[in-house]
């Protein structure tokens, strides 16, 4: 059982990404000229395995990412696997109308979705977050069945040279605390700025062991000699979020999911506002979403 105010919030989490995945979708075309037709054909594959973390927290929202693109791009088949599923994500399962849920994860749930086995028959793509073991699972499988991409511990980054400290910490720990892997980093021109959002970011992420961890080990905040550098070592390191103003917007051009201004939060792309959480990792450049 899930409460009231949890139904409602996957109802509205679920109707943003069904929408903005009907927006993405591609659409076949057919054009004449001199004779000649040609065009392109868009068809769904008929089956896909959506592989849903059981780590540390509940993670609805990757069933949901996964799971509605899937349905909006008409595929028959589709095979949710989660080791260790929670009530939360089995509701969210439900509401979504799933008849295909396996408990089982890691490499081995790899496995099963590229080869199939007795009880759970393959697919013809993998798609899904995970952690080392299953990205190095579907590496091997790949030229067996189709994945999405490898994307490795979650990255955010902020650029900024007047924003609020307060706020931009928060994105920061938010993406930190998902792992002790997790990169955030914050890039501006402004040294009194960075200080502040040092102090920020210490004094938020103070009792959470894996947001300390994670800054500790891989946070960093970088202090530009212009906005053009600090514009240029963002589209370097190509992150998986990042958060610019309004100006910064037309120069960015490496990056999975873009959140403009101050009040656009990166945790709201995380959960509900309808852009995927589904991203490429580690400067990959397969895609940009805005």
């Amino acid at each position: 059982m899930i409460s009231p105010a949890l139904r409602k919030s996957l109802r509205q989490a679920a109707q943003n990404i069904r929408r903005f995945c009907e927006w993405q979708k591609p659409q076949s075309w057919m054009r004449t000229r001199g004779g000649i037709s040609v065009g392109q054909l868009v068809r769904p594959v008929e089956s896909v395995g959506c592989y849903v973390p059981g780590g540390r927290y509940p993670l609805v929202s990757t069933l949901l990412m996964t799971v509605i693109p899937a349905q909006v791009a008409g595929v028959k088949n589709i095979r949710v696997v989660s080791p260790k599923p929670s009530p939360e994500v089995l509701a969210a399962a439900a509401m979504l109308g799933m008849r295909e849920f396996y408990r089982v994860g890691g490499a081995q749930a790899i496995a099963a979705l590229a080869y199939g086995t007795s009880s759970i028959p393959r697919v013809d793509k993998i798609v899904g977050p995970g952690n080392a073991f299953v990205t190095v699972a579907k590496k091997l499988v790949s030229f067996d069945c189709a994945i999405d991409f490898l994307a490795g511990p979650t990255e955010a980054v902020v650029l900024s040279d007047s924003g609020i400290p307060e706020f931009i910490a928060a994105d920061l720990v938010a993406q930190a605390e998902h792992d002790a892997e997790a990169l955030a980093l914050f890039i501006t021109a402004s040294p009194g700025l960075a200080r502040s959002v040092r102090l920020s970011a210490a004094k938020l992420a103070r009792g959470n062991p894996t947001a300390e961890e994670s800054l500790g080990a891989r946070g960093a905040i970088l202090v530009a000699a212009s906005r053009e550098q600090v514009r240029e070592w963002a589209n370097r390191i190509a992150p998986e979020h990042i958060t610019v103003a309004a100006d910064d917007l037309p120069f960015i051009q490496n990056a999975g999911s873009i959140f403009v201004g101050e009040y656009s939060a990166q945790a709201a792309g995380d959960y509900a506002s309808g852009p995927n959480h589904v991203l490429p990792t580690s400067g990959r450049r397969d895609f940009e979403e805005v």
